[in-house]
């Protein structure tokens, strides 16, 4: 399913109706909101840079977390119009409202390779709804649509996919930026005859979440690691002793069936042969979202897969680390999607700092191709400055699962066929 993108487009004067993805983390210092990884903004730039050389009239539009369709302050984009100017040596201007008469007059104030950052889309329920009555005030004049924005891609919100409906309708182009170009390529067609050995590295939390992943890359993987608290799952349903793990009992059939299918298939599927455990124990605080905040004490390795009772397994062990580094150095095809443990805690992190050096190591020794599934596997690879040593981190996240399960995203299905 080709698409169109911006280099097959001509943008030159146009207003051009961009979707990006600036849903980046804040943090308050000195009373002021400070982006703390600016990762989705810079991917952005290649775009924009050739949109500016186009001479375009650039409306950028994007969600920061989840306000609930109100207007909360935490949440406003203006440090990310800030930034952005930054980043690009010129003048980003900056709408209060993504619609209504600020948004307009601003809009008809655009000249040719100026931008205009709109105010949160989300504080208005009727993005999320996918309003069409919204979706075309959010267009307002514009003559081309781009959405770059692939972490948003699987959601037919107001800005992803309405908005690509309006101007559609009046013969207006909808086509990829460069960042969704690359997502598609990386993820799509790289994806879809993997050079062998492929070696699949699934982690996180949840088995729930990546069912239909498993289920269809063990299609085409040569090995299939599987780390973090999902492992317990699958230790679970062989029979182990798991403490206090974070497990998912109502998947344990889940587990066996692609257990199963990895063998009929000839996968070499490789779960933990020892962990990292720590007991886990109520702190008496709680999180932002007033949610009790778990302390973890005494953390050790144990060999072999039963847990103490009282113990939760919050990392894979030194002895799996060897075995799944050894799976990865011979890879040709590497996918990794979620950590190997609670990488946030400097304790449980080597895992996952392992496993990213390993894929890192694979692709400069000899050439593999690595593919970072979005997500916490992105922040994990940065924070241990491994980032720039892959050949593609996804800004997808849950978009990056839903694509790989095969299923069409409504940001993607929206654009223009080549």
């Amino acid at each position: 399913m080709a698409k169109l993108t911006i280099r097959d487009m001509n943008l030159q004067g146009k207003r051009v109706f961009t979707r990006v993805d600036y849903n980046v983390p804040l943090k308050e210092k000195g009373g002021v909101l400070v982006i703390t990884d600016l990762t989705r903004i810079t991917a952005t730039v290649p775009t924009l840079n050739l949109l500016l050389q186009q001479g375009a009239r650039i409306v950028l539009a994007s969600h920061l977390g989840r306000p609930k369709g109100k207007t909360e302050p935490s949440m406003s984009l203006r440090p990310v119009a800030a930034t952005l100017s930054e980043l690009l040596g010129r003048q980003v201007a900056f709408a209060e409202d993504c619609v209504g008469p600020a948004a307009e007059q601003a809009q008809a104030a655009l000249k040719p390779g100026e931008l205009l950052l709109l105010e949160n889309v989300r504080f208005h329920p009727e993005e999320e709804a996918n309003d069409a009555a919204f979706a075309a005030k959010l267009a307002g004049t514009a003559e081309a649509y781009v959405n770059d924005a692939f972490g948003s891609a699987h959601r037919a919100h107001a800005s992803t996919e309405g908005v690509a409906r309006v101007v559609a309708a009046r013969g207006g182009p909808c086509g990829a930026g460069l960042l969704m170009e690359k997502e598609l390529k990386f993820l799509g067609e790289e994806l879809e005859r993997p050079a062998a050995p492929f070696v699949v590295i699934l982690g996180g939390a949840k088995v729930s979440d990546k069912i239909k992943v498993i289920d269809r890359l063990l299609e085409k993987a040569n090995t299939l690691l599987i780390g973090g608290a999902m492992a317990y799952t699958f230790k679970l349903a062989q029979g182990a002793q798991v403490g206090k793990s974070l497990v998912e009992p109502d998947q344990v059939a889940v587990a066996l069936r692609a257990l199963t299918k990895a063998r009929a298939r000839g996968v070499n599927l490789l779960l933990p042969v020892d962990h990292v455990a720590a007991t886990p124990v109520a702190g008496g605080k709680v999180d932002k979202k007033g949610r009790p905040v778990t302390e973890y004490q005494n953390p050790r390795v144990i060999a072999g897969d039963n847990l103490a009772a009282t113990e939760a397994g919050v990392d894979i062990g030194p002895a799996t680390v060897q075995n799944f580094c050894a799976a990865i150095a011979g890879a040709r095809t590497i996918l990794w999607n979620g950590p190997m443990g609670m990488f946030e805690d400097k304790r449980f992190a080597e895992g996952t700092i392992a496993v990213g050096r390993a894929v890192a190591e694979a692709s400069k020794r000899h050439g593999a191709t690595s593919i970072i599934g979005g997500g916490d596997s992105v922040t994990a690879l940065n924070q241990a400055g491994l980032g720039e040593q892959v050949t593609w981190m996804s800004t997808g996240g849950g978009a990056s699962l839903e694509f790989l399960e095969g299923a069409v995203l409504p940001g993607v299905a929206a654009l223009t066929e080549r």
